[in-house]
């Protein structure tokens, strides 16, 4: 089974020319550890409450992409709620995303291609090998959306995810955005971490945007 962060990535991929979806990085970031500590609630290593989150089993999952997280939680001296580790989780969003796509291609549903000129590696893109994998993805996550079912719960976190970093606006049109935001809205708001996550990048968010405000 994919982690997800690894089906964020399917889900931002084009399928025609390998290349991914343009959203903000921060959000991409913030997305990225939720993935991650989402990952660890379903692997029962840890639970979340409106004011903390806390481990229930210490025990590694012998995934690079969680334990390392899993490892910092159990070390804290004190117990913090669900924000303040997705903060802390971002700083390896970078690793995070880049271990997903090695991933991916170790799976053999994606393949790297490197474009370089003199060495210097100029871009990089991700081809599909396997459509099916792809699609199954893309179908499931948008069946959801356009239907009034109630989601299991793997597919609540990766609506609340990939909502909050806008990988929505790159799969639909205006129209058809506009139609399930309702919907939308309705899947996030029944995931604690999801809701976390789009908190934390909209304050970011309004704190950048009144940093360039022009003082009168």
């Amino acid at each position: 089974m994919l982690r997800f962060s690894e089906e964020i990535m399917l889900l931002m991929l084009d399928d025609k020319g390998g290349r991914f979806i343009d959203v903000p990085t921060l959000s991409l970031e913030y997305a990225l550890a939720g993935a991650v500590l989402m990952d660890l609630a379903m692997e029962g290593r840890i639970d979340t409450d409106p004011e903390r989150l806390f481990v229930i089993d210490p025990t590694p999952v012998g995934d690079d992409l969680l334990d390392p997280v899993l490892e910092r939680i159990v070390e804290a001296e004190e117990t913090y709620d669900s924000r303040h580790w997705i903060k802390e989780t971002v700083g390896s969003a970078e690793e995070i995303r880049e271990r997903s796509l090695a991933r991916l291609v170790e799976r053999g549903i994606l393949h790297r291609e490197e474009d370089r000129f003199m060495w210097v590696l100029r871009t990089r893109r991700y081809p599909i090998d396997d459509y099916k994998t792809v699609r199954e993805v893309k179908l499931r996550i948008m069946g959801v959306i356009l239907s009034d079912e109630i989601p299991d719960a793997r597919d609540i976190i990766i609506i609340s995810l990939a909502d909050v970093c806008r990988i929505f606006e790159g799969l639909m049109s205006g129209r058809e955005l506009k139609s399930a935001a309702p919907r939308i809205e309705q899947v996030r708001r029944m995931d604690l971490i999801g809701r976390e996550v789009s908190k934390a990048v909209t304050e970011i968010e309004t704190s950048l945007a009144m940093a360039f405000v022009p003082m009168h």
